[in-house]
């Protein structure tokens, strides 16, 4: 006779709740990729027409947030567990190299802003676009943090910061095109980058070291699912 299960039990719990989480993963990194293809068009488009360093800075930025989420979309599109945890790895280097790109690109163009190699002109289709990407990204950065801890997904959690860090330059690009546009600021914009560049080092280099989720044994809560680490991560 088969053992009858506890009241109430549910075996494959821990299973479904981790298939809710790789499904809105893979909704969250899709809706990241299109909003930033349409993103890195415009922004080099705009960049080019006005000869914004900044803006085709941006539109850069964009092309590597959305190689950084296919690397996620990549390692989601696998359904099994097992083979999802043996891409993260992989996922992660891709991640780690796409900060420091970015880093290097946006260093390089904030120090030949900084020497003076040409003003750019006022964009009104850059300051709207920086404007509304600073409203979009930071829901999207959150809603792809908390999933990922959840699954105790670390590349996951380390393409939200790579989300994040596009909220921070978002800032940048806008404060620089209004000071330029309305002050004649040209020195703001460059001297920003510099630090969001310092920082992106930093995320890749965490990134690079699998620090996106800390490691934290099954235990209670969701069968299968780990509670919160001391980090604040969850898997």
């Amino acid at each position: 006779m088969a053992a009858q299960l506890p009241l109430g039990a549910r075996p494959s719990a821990g299973a479904d709740r981790r298939d809710v989480l790789a499904r809105r993963i893979r909704l969250l990194v899709a809706a990241t990729i299109a909003y930033n293809v349409v993103e890195a068009v415009v922004a080099l488009t705009a960049g080019t027409v006005a000869s914004s360093t900044a803006l085709v800075g941006f539109g850069l930025d964009s092309v590597v947030e959305v190689s950084s989420a296919a690397a996620v979309a990549w390692q989601f599109s696998a359904r099994e567990h097992a083979v999802r945890e043996a891409r993260e790895r992989t996922a992660l280097r891709v991640i780690a190299v796409s900060f420091f790109v970015l880093a290097a690109y946006v260093s390089l163009d904030a120090l030949r802003a900084l020497t003076g190699s040409g003003a750019a002109e006022r964009s009104l289709t850059g300051i709207v676009l920086a404007a509304l990407s600073l409203a979009v990204m930071p829901f999207l950065s959150a809603a792809q943090r908390r999933t990922g801890r959840a699954l105790g997904s670390a590349s996951a959690v380390a393409d939200s910061r790579q989300t994040l860090l596009c909220t921070y330059l978002s800032g940048v690009l806008l404060a620089g095109l209004l000071l330029n546009a309305t002050l004649g600021w040209s020195w703001a914009d460059p001297g920003a980058a510099l630090v969001i560049a310092a920082v992106a080092v930093k995320e890749g280099r965490d990134a690079w070291r699998g620090k996106g989720c800390c490691a934290a044994p099954t235990g209670a809560g969701v069968p299968g699912v780990r509670e919160a680490d001391a980090c604040g991560c969850c898997a």
